[in-house]
């Protein structure tokens, strides 16, 4: 009996142990095969261990879905990225009564865990997670100063009207400097902003904007930092598209208005006309009973300037402009470029506080601690409330318009920076989110317009007919890798200052040719052409266009070595003409025909060639005369029959390359023709005429 007991519990051990039946009931035979067993046992052990292993990766590897008590059949199928019927499908052989749901039924908890488990994914239960608000770092304006802190300040006039109308002129007057010159074209393309101290001791801050067409931003960037426009209007031209254009500009800003009628000294001025014209435009002046003052000058002579000083000056005195002197600096950035030896430099104009040396600015996403500051002279000095200077010291070149604040440290500004390019990234994911919602709910609109007319099917019938038709069109998608054959021009856009910039890029806006040609902007930026402009324009396949920058010798070279074509342009205009050329050579020439001459089918008749049959035509020329080396086209009731070349044309019995008008002549056409007594046949040239596009962009 005991030994029984021994055996039966060392039965159990070698059952516990995971030992094969088979070595129990049938012991191995020698020292040899238990060895073979115990290593394939080893080996067979390793191979289930790396099994299990895969087993957990894959379950790692599943799809997580966040349930909540009380979903729907709806809900469920969002949270799982699926549709009504994965949700049906996945409840099949259950005691779920299929027939009773529908996509607002409630399901019990069980059975959610159900769909998500036969689903091959795992769920998580939804919790109620609270978001902490990020502090705000921004820097804002101050609130308005006392009263008794305030003085006075210079006024900040910007000078106004049509191109060529003597603008610039006249501030060279004021300033007894010669600015015209230094403008390309005599054109002014950027905002000049300049300190004039008058005889008397007033100073005024004046600001030079843009007449052309194509400055409209800055224009209105100069209307909003003013305080008062002068209107310079020809005596000679009258009022114009740009005047037009500056009145609104200074409507908008409510900015009062002085008019400059310029040029009175010419013989073919008319002043009263230019004010009468100015009253369509609801600028009314003092000799009509209106409040705008309306002064006649010569900005070339130097005429009547010091009145057109006085009205200034006057009116500044009414408007009572008063600043604070002390405090956080606060001002708008007029201008803004790339200097080779300063780094980013702005334009600004003090609206409050003085800037100095050592202030830390911010101005949007950019910030700066001013190392100098410079006058329209080049000097340095400090600026006071109503001035403009420039600043150097910006980390990054800030764009024109924005506003300029100063805090109290470098931190500070870092910190607000931080904080503004957030919630700008922010806002973008906002809008890119808001675009992506639509464009699910367009989806989901088709979806349910593709399901409404198999509403009346079961479900089972709705997956099959909808397995059909989406069968049917993947077979008939046409192939994805199929290239566009539209022509394209990438383009690589360079200027020397923000406002430049911002000034193609709202005229490269505005083409509306892209069914002739694709034009892309791929990048754009401040400063000189550079390395990285050349491999970029390389790998697009397009030109680069500069306006008022330079290109160094070996730049050029490296452009040259890669076929890079660089545009340099110091006048806008001569910009967009060479853009409009390179547009109109990409485009394939059209293809004309000029007739040469036409003959008439008087008779028809067969001739034998070897064992062939060829038809001939006796014809008669009545208009210019039958080239063999053209091409020929047979009209029949003004409806083309053929169209080639010929094999023969004879006069008589010669073989002739030329047939003129009024003789007669037979001749046979390479291919079928049909040839009947009234037809026409009308010799005539192919020529490729150049196409040009369609973009006006106003120049």
């Amino acid at each position: 009996m005991n030994v029984m007991s021994s055996v039966m519990r060392a039965a159990r051990r070698l059952i516990h142990a995971d030992l094969p039946l088979q070595l129990f009931l049938c012991p191995p035979q020698s020292s040899a095969s238990l060895l073979t067993w115990s290593l394939n046992r080893k080996f067979a052990s390793k191979q289930v261990k790396g099994q299990r292993q895969d087993e957990k990766k894959v379950k790692m590897n599943k799809q997580e879905v966040e349930i909540r008590h009380g979903m729907t059949v709806a809900a469920l199928a969002a949270a799982m990225n699926k549709d009504f019927d994965h949700i049906m499908e996945a409840l099949l052989n259950t005691s779920v009564d299929l027939d009773s749901l529908d996509p607002d039924s409630v399901l019990e908890e069980k059975w959610i865990k159900e769909v998500v488990t036969r689903s091959g994914m795992k769920f998580r239960w939804a919790r109620l997670s609270e978001t902490r608000e990020r502090p705000n770092r921004d820097v804002q304006r101050r609130p308005p100063a006392d009263p008794s802190l305030l003085v006075n300040r210079p006024p900040v006039v910007t000078i106004m009207g049509h191109v060529d109308h003597g603008k610039t002129t006249l501030l060279d007057s004021l300033r007894k400097s010669q600015i015209v010159s230094t403008e390309a074209g005599g054109i002014t393309q950027h905002i000049g902003a300049f300190r004039v101290q008058l005889p008397t001791g007033e100073k005024i801050t004046f600001l030079d904007t843009p007449g052309h067409a194509a400055f409209s931003s800055m224009r209105a960037r100069g209307a909003s930092a003013t305080d008062i426009v002068i209107l310079v209007v020809a005596a000679d031209d009258g009022v114009m598209d740009q005047t037009v254009e500056s009145i609104q500009h200074a409507k908008t800003a409510k900015v009062p208005i002085i008019v400059a009628v310029n040029k009175c000294d010419k013989p073919q001025s008319d002043p009263h006309r230019v004010k009468q014209d100015l009253l369509t435009h609801d600028v009314v002046c003092e000799e009509f009973g209106g409040d705008v003052q309306a002064v006649h000058i010569s900005a070339l002579k130097g005429d009547n300037l010091l009145a057109l000083v006085e009205a200034t000056v006057a009116l500044a005195e009414v408007l009572e402009l008063k600043a604070e002197p002390g405090g956080p600096v606060e001002g708008l950035i007029i201008e803004s470029r790339t200097d080779k030896g300063k780094g980013p430099v702005t334009t600004a104009i003090v609206q409050r506080g003085t800037l100095r040396r050592g202030c830390v600015l911010v101005a949007g996403r950019c910030w700066a601690k001013v190392r100098f500051l410079f006058d329209e002279n080049g000097q340095a000095a400090a600026a006071a409330p109503g001035e403009a200077v420039e600043v150097v010291g910006w980390k990054d070149l800030p764009p024109a318009g924005e506003t300029m604040l100063e805090v109290e440290s470098e931190q500070r500004a870092r910190e607000a920076v931080e904080w503004r390019t957030q919630e700008e990234e922010q806002q973008k994911l906002l809008e890119e989110q808001t675009a992506i919602e639509l464009k699910q709910q367009q989806h989901l609109e088709q979806y349910r317009q593709e399901r409404a007319g198999l509403s009346h099917l079961s479900w089972r019938q709705r997956k099959v007919a909808l397995y059909r038709a989406n069968k049917a069109a993947f077979t008939s998608r046409p192939s994805e890798r199929t290239e566009s054959e539209q022509l394209r021009l990438s383009l690589i856009v360079k200027g020397d200052v923000d406002g430049s910039v911002e000034t193609l890029l709202d005229i490269l806006d505005s083409y509306d040719a892209q069914q002739q040609c694709l034009m892309d902007v791929v990048h754009f930026g401040i400063g000189d052409i550079s390395e990285n402009d050349i491999n970029m324009a390389e790998t697009f396949g397009g030109s680069i266009y500069g306006f008022n920058v330079a290109a160094s010798r070996a730049i050029r070279t490296l452009a040259a070595k890669k076929g890079v074509p660089l545009r340099l342009h110091t006048v806008i205009y001569k910009l967009m003409e060479e853009l409009k050329e390179e547009l109109s050579a990409k485009l394939p020439p059209i293809v004309s025909h000029n007739v040469i001459g036409e003959a008439a089918v008087l008779a028809t008749f067969s001739v034998s060639v070897g064992k062939k049959v060829v038809p001939v035509a006796g014809c008669r020329v009545q208009k210019g005369q039958l080239d063999r080396r053209h091409k020929f086209r047979l009209v029949r009731e003004r409806d083309t029959v053929w169209e080639g070349f010929l094999s023969a044309l004879k006069h008589h019995k010669d073989e002739v390359q030329v047939v003129k008008s009024g003789m007669e002549c037979g001749l046979s056409v390479d291919g079928d023709a049909d040839f009947r007594t009234g037809d026409v046949i009308v010799c005539f040239e192919e020529v490729a005429v150049p196409q040009v596009t369609s973009w006006d962009p106003g120049f």
